[in-house]
């Protein structure tokens, strides 16, 4: 088992994965996309996945992200063991639980920013008012509160990739998992939302990321690198991006 030394207590694992395989059949071969995979990752902290194309790093956030289940092993999110949830469980696990940001930035374009922002409270039966003040204090945490009546179309890139992070962070998940979340936008403004997570982790948020820019990995806290379906190295950060101070006694950046 792959454990993180830190200042968190023992007990406030927020994912464990133990002896995890996912394997998928291609023709008469088993082809592992996982292999083995032993971690746990404790609340608060900032995780970077890399690794080359099929290395394994895109099915690892898909089982963290419970869009899919391994082939054995066993994965526990907040204690609870998804092996044998079924597929309604699943659902309100991830809705629950965890915040997804993603490269294309997923919004509805139909909808203002506020209604995006809005989504999953709407699925978890939230009062409409509550929901909509919700949107609101999150949409000012970004630097969006300007903008709610807006639509997609109308915004930025780095602005829409805002959105989303606001609408990850709408059902205040555990986790927030972000895929090549800066993958569509221009160094600046990459910068910035690599700022705005950094702020999130600081404020105690988990997140874990996929990315395959050395430079957007350096902004977090531990740098997983797979290779094979299994996990080549960790490595821990100490040295934080773009002047912000250093890492002491394990607190973030």
């Amino acid at each position: 088992m792959i454990e993180v030394k830190g200042n968190m207590a023992k007990n406030d694992q927020v994912i464990e994965l133990h002896e995890v395989w996912k394997t998928y059949r291609m023709g008469d071969q088993d082809v592992h996309a996982l292999a083995g995979i032993d971690l746990e990752i404790k609340r608060g902290s900032f995780w970077a996945i890399s690794g080359a194309s099929g290395s394994g790093k895109s099915t690892m956030l898909n089982l963290l992200g419970c869009l899919d289940r391994p082939t054995s092993g066993s994965y526990a999110l907040e204690g609870q063991r998804i092996s044998s949830m079924s597929d309604d469980e699943l659902s309100d696990l991830r809705l629950k639980h965890l915040g997804f940001v993603f490269q294309s930035f997923n919004l509805i374009p139909q909808l203002t920013v506020q209604e995006n922002i809005e989504l999953p409270l709407f699925y978890q039966g939230i009062d409409a008012h509550i929901a909509a003040d919700r949107a609101r204090t999150i949409a000012n945490r970004v630097g969006l509160g300007d903008r709610l009546k807006h639509r997609p179309t109308e915004l930025s890139g780095g602005q829409q990739q805002r959105v989303a992070i606001a609408r990850a962070l709408s059902n205040e998940p555990s986790v927030l998992l972000a895929d090549e979340p800066t993958g569509n936008l221009d160094t600046a403004t990459g910068d910035a939302i690599m700022g705005l997570l950094t702020e999130l982790h600081n404020q105690g948020r988990t997140i874990i990321m996929v990315t395959h820019e050395p430079e957007i990995a350096a902004y977090a806290q531990f740098q997983l690198t797979m290779r094979d379906g299994k996990i080549a190295s960790i490595i821990e950060n100490h040295t934080c991006p773009s002047g912000i101070a250093s890492l002491k006694n394990d607190a973030p950046c």
